[in-house]
């Protein structure tokens, strides 16, 4: 680790280092960010961009009396760094290590857990109204990225803000465009005057003067006031702040320390109104692989720090089967348009939108708009499939049970990252899909078990008219090697082995564990029957109260939670049914937030494995025999 980065030992111990060498701390930041997430993996791109940013904020703020929220978060190393983290930063993203994203618990410096995108501001005008009620003093800055302000929460927020009445700094990173001096100068120096107390004193002076001008008065304001709003719409950028009744700064330099801080000033000086610093930054700025290509190292695993490249070998994904399924749908079928919410490449839609431009739709940040768009689209003939994030669906329940659900539209979600996601975190699992979708009425529900499946659901989902979900994990895709393979049919599982003791359900990734776990029980001589669900909604009613009779136990196996999971389905499905008397063992998620971890990790713990879902069958056929 770099000497002057070595000096910084806790928060605000930025302070002490001398202006002269800011520059060679940047430079030692980027040095350890790049070796360290060479390794361990993570948001680098971003990072790299942020640095000189980071730095002007712990020069300015007090941590962690001064708050600060930083948007998704994911672009939060540096200021864990800043405040005495950079011993422990070789845990990044490990299990029981440090987390990629904002924890309180890790240090109270981190102000507010995060991980989705847009919230931001709404956090931070929570904290400032809470300060003024309290009548505290502390300063509150929000950091959002120019993708994350496209979501309409933000938008929201930034409607509200001025109707606070009080201080509060939202920087605005941008990194899409680069700076231009001549229009970058002017704004910033106006923003300056703008933001003025003597300047506003003036201005309100001048219009209460007129005011008091018999006939004349208002309506000469009102051509003053309609000429220079004209004039600052054609000169100065970041009107549309200004009219939203914020004070605007910039643009400034993102690499430039001095700038910001004379900026920040600035902005922390308005007492009575909240004001937008207007941030431009470059992503991957140091590191000339995650310079060329920011999209590549905005989440990346362990790679090569000489060439950039990645060092584990490329394998086939459950996004890249899906992928590959999407361009040979979107010949197929000219209504087939793709829907994403910037994500193109890690939905795995980036070939669909390269080849079927017309058809391709990137929404933005904004997965509330992505699905009701769809709605709309499929209303008007087109089959529109969206592409999400389990953990980004989520934000979107309303929409698709008001606006998809409600009028049966056919629309299919491609639920990517389902189950245990493993390094990001409580944020990003996916844990909680087969709960909010299953109580959708209208709503199908398919769990391909491996990739070959994955391919037959998704051509099956094609066919069904109404709302669909399929959803599959990360990863690697697991392939069950077999002969013939029965054709999917609505609502109808599938049995794998025949045993006479255990009935195994298990739910998509879950059934390559309950093979595994089966395989272990035979060498204790006991047989199970392991059942493929394929659809949790509906489930194969049939098939399990058949098979329920004919065994001891009934295990179910999820990636889910319990609470509204497919485990607690089938307790209930079974109690109506008068089973009851028949053991229900759930092998599940409790029902909490999971850390991160890689996913075999995880699974140990929470006693998902094979060997751990063996030794729990044993255990409750054990009581059973008991009881």
């Amino acid at each position: 680790m770099g000497k002057l980065l070595n000096q910084i030992v806790k928060e605000n111990d930025i302070k002490n280092i001398a202006p002269e060498d800011y520059r060679e701390l940047a430079k030692e930041i980027r040095i350890k960010l790049v070796r360290s997430v060479s390794h361990t993996g993570g948001h680098l791109a971003a990072n790299l961009g942020v640095v000189e940013l980071t730095m002007a904020l712990h020069l300015f703020l007090d941590f962690p009396e001064d708050k600060l929220v930083w948007d998704v978060g994911h672009q939060s190393y540096v200021h864990k760094l800043l405040t005495g983290r950079a011993d422990a930063f070789g845990s990044l993203r490990r299990m029981g290590g440090l987390s990629g994203f904002p924890k309180v618990k890790e240090n109270p410096s981190d102000t507010f857990d995060t991980g989705h995108s847009s919230t931001s501001i709404s956090v931070a005008l929570g904290l400032a109204k809470a300060r003024d009620l309290r009548g505290g003093q502390e300063k509150v800055f929000a950091v959002i990225g120019d993708g994350a302000l496209s979501g309409g929460m933000a938008f929201e927020a930034l409607n509200n803000a001025a109707a606070l009445q009080s201080n509060l700094v939202i920087v605005l990173n941008d990194n899409k465009m680069s700076i231009a001096p001549n229009v970058g100068g002017m704004s910033n120096y106006l923003g300056k005057i703008r933001a003025n107390q003597r300047y506003r004193n003036l201005k309100a002076s001048v219009e209460n003067a007129l005011d008091k001008i018999p006939n004349l008065g208002q309506p000469l304001a009102n051509r003053i006031k309609r000429a220079k709003d004209s004039l600052k719409h054609l000169f100065i950028p970041g009107m549309l702040f200004e009219d939203m009744g914020l004070i605007y700064i910039g643009p400034v330099d993102g690499h430039n320390i001095g700038e910001m801080l004379t900026a920040f000033q600035t902005a922390a000086s308005v007492k009575d109104q909240p004001a937008l610093v207007h941030v431009f930054t470059k992503k991957g700025k140091g590191y000339k692989p995650a310079e060329e290509k920011p999209s590549m190292f905005h989440g990346i695993g362990a790679f090569d720090i000489q060439s950039g490249e990645p060092l584990a070998e490329e394998k086939l994904t459950y996004t890249k089967i899906f992928e590959q399924w999407m361009l040979a749908m979107g010949s197929q079928r000219e209504d087939v348009v793709s829907v994403c919410a910037a994500m193109p490449d890690g939905t795995g839609v980036r070939a669909f939108s390269e080849r079927y431009p017309e058809r391709f739709f990137d929404v933005g940040i904004a997965e509330e708009h992505a699905v009701t768009f769809a709605a709309g689209l499929a209303a008007g003939g087109m089959r529109p499939v969206v592409s999400l994030y389990s953990t980004f669906l989520q934000r979107a329940y309303d929409q698709m049970l008001h606006d998809v659900c409600l009028n049966s539209m056919p629309v299919v979600f491609t639920v990517d990252r389902s189950g245990i996601v493993g390094q990001d975190g409580e944020t990003h699992q996916g844990i909680f899909d087969i709960s909010y979708l299953s109580s959708m009425p209208n709503m199908t529900i398919l769990s391909p078990m491996d990739g070959a499946e994955l391919v037959e659901a998704l051509n099956f989902a094609m066919k069904i008219e109404g709302p669909v979900a399929v959803r599959y994990p990360r990863g690697e895709a697991f392939r069950l090697e077999r002969n013939t393979r029965p054709p999917l049919e609505y609502g109808k599982a599938e049995i794998l082995e025949t045993g006479k003791e255990v009935l195994i359900l298990a739910v998509g990734n879950m059934v390559e564990h309950a093979l595994s776990a089966a395989g272990e029980l035979r060498k204790g001589h006991i047989s199970s029957t392991v059942v493929n669900m394929r659809f949790v909604k509906p489930f194969d009613e049939e098939l399990v109260l058949a098979q329920a009779e004919k065994h001891r136990l009934v295990v179910t196996m999820e990636d889910n939670v319990y609470s509204g999971g497919f485990s607690e389905k089938i307790q209930a499905f079974l109690q109506k049914h008068r089973q009851s008397r028949l053991p229900c063992l759930p092998i599940c998620l409790p029902d909490a937030f999971i850390e991160h971890g890689r996913p075999e990790e995880l699974y140990e713990k929470y006693g998902m494995d094979a060997g751990a879902v063996a030794e729990k069958i044993r255990e409750a056929l054990v009581r059973r025999k008991k009881g």
